[in-house]
């Protein structure tokens, strides 16, 4: 059984509509697939049916941007009621943050003479459930400033690019307690890579793992050998479960990301979601 469980559609920041990726999924010979838009679950009803078609199992997921100590540190959170309203006032802000920075890095932008209209970015996120960095990186590529979305990253949207504005992200630990309150699971995203690495320590996962985090995402692009024999080392320790996924983003990022890039073992699978 190959088992994917990190994956984004054009809901968020991909660039396949839920359907696609679903079908992309089944191309690539997956058996299960989450699809785990960023802070967003408007994609979920669209590719459970694609998975019907497609004999694909496709897991309910999401990705939240929370900080931890003052680094960016995703959460993916699987198989939770999405109606829970704590957690759907937290989704809001959230998503609500990407929108009210939207403007201040576009003028940020206008500053270095790059010219891009909200409405120019709106021509690119389409679908996604709010407007974010990918979207912008999008539309310069669109306008002809740059000839792909990662030089947008390097030189401009990253946390230390020119255009760099913050927003707000759920802190990471009532993100967690939010996740279970709603019935789901919790595995932290590519922890040891994007500068997460600095603040979750061997002691930030057993806190973590008191308030009833699940599993930790060890096989990921982002993580070499050696991240991935200490990730593994610290789920050991605390019981928690491994996963694997591609980050699949369709042609927004590199095909490093294809899916099945890494894969869950289905062991592991059925403790997290059997």
């Amino acid at each position: 059984m190959r088992i994917d469980l990190h994956t984004h559609s054009n809901r968020s920041d991909g660039t396949d509509t839920p359907a696609e990726l679903v079908v992309n999924a089944a191309l690539a010979g997956l058996d299960v697939v989450a699809l785990t838009d960023h802070d967003a679950t408007t994609g979920w009803d669209e590719a459970r049916a694609a998975g019907e078609r497609e004999g694909v199992v496709v897991v309910p997921g999401i990705e939240i941007s929370t900080t931890f100590h003052g680094e960016s540190v995703h959460l993916l959170g699987y198989a939770f009621d999405p109606a829970h309203p704590p957690l759907v006032e937290e989704l809001e802000r959230v998503l609500g943050g990407r929108d009210q920075r939207l403007p201040r890095i576009l003028a940020r932008l206008a500053e270095h003479g790059i010219d891009i209209t909200e409405e120019d970015v709106a021509l690119q996120s389409g679908a996604a459930a709010a407007s974010g960095r990918p979207h912008i990186a999008d539309a310069m590529v669109a306008k002809g400033y740059i000839g792909h979305r990662d030089e947008a990253f390097q030189g401009w949207l990253n946390s230390r690019g020119r255009a760099y504005v913050e927003r707000y992200a759920a802190p990471l630990l009532d993100a967690v307690r939010l996740l279970k309150d709603a019935g789901g699971r919790a595995v932290v995203a590519h922890p040891w890579s994007r500068g997460s690495d600095r603040v979750l320590t061997a002691d930030a996962f057993e806190e973590l793992a008191a308030l009833g985090l699940d599993g930790i995402e060890v096989d990921h692009v982002d993580h070499d050998a050696t991240a991935r024999r200490g990730l593994r080392d610290v789920a050991r320790a605390l019981d928690l479960v491994v996963t694997g996924s591609s980050d699949y983003h369709g042609t927004g990022k590199s095909s490093a990301f294809h899916l099945g890039a890494n894969l869950t073992d289905p062991g592991e699978y059925e403790r997290l979601l059997g």
